[in-house]
């Protein structure tokens, strides 16, 4: 048995892509997922499978939300260890800008193609830096992630990867909650 973290992207913003979390956890230990737990509204789920692919995991889930909730949600499946190593791998480690919610991950479904990396990693953005892996884009927003322009949109517009970025605190609740 794995333990997985489920992260789904764009659910319970502004009153759309409404997911009740008790009905998220219903439907997945109906398909089969066993201790399943959610963290927040906006979509972070530990549970654990038999299953080896996260891809199939995400399809499946992407699928079983579609039938379930009637809309399409991007989801990125992560195994507890490769989401401990994404988290330990973070170059942005100064405290006081962990405290001050300046510090983000912009969790990647694929590897990028270096072709993209190369390109985005040139250009420059005001008050923000940010560093590429595979798996993950690490992001320091020194006036704050809602004043970024490095946001979410952007990493998928230029890596052309589908993502979804978590602040510092959650990726620790997270780590926490799947031990």
């Amino acid at each position: 048995m794995t333990t997985y973290i489920a992260l789904l992207r764009g659910i319970n913003v502004s009153g759309k892509k409404k997911v009740p979390m008790a009905e998220l956890r219903n439907m997945l230990t109906n398909m089969g997922f066993l201790n399943v737990k959610t963290y927040i509204q906006s979509g972070n789920v530990v549970f654990e499978s038999q299953e080896e692919s996260t891809a199939k995991l995400a399809t499946s889930i992407t699928k079983n939300i579609q039938i379930t909730f009637g809309f399409e949600v991007p989801v990125l499946v992560k195994t507890r260890a490769n989401l401990e190593k994404i988290f330990n791998d973070n170059p942005y480690t100064n405290a006081e800008a962990i405290a001050q919610k300046q510090v983000y991950f912009v969790l990647l479904k694929n590897p990028p193609e270096l072709e993209f990396v190369e390109a985005f990693s040139s250009e420059e953005y005001v008050n923000e830096e940010f560093k590429i892996t595979n798996s993950c884009v690490y992001l320091f927003c020194k006036t704050g992630y809602g004043k970024a322009k490095l946001n979410n949109n952007l990493v998928e517009r230029k890596l052309k990867v589908e993502s979804t970025t978590r602040n510092h605190a959650t990726m620790v609740k997270l780590l926490e909650i799947s031990s």
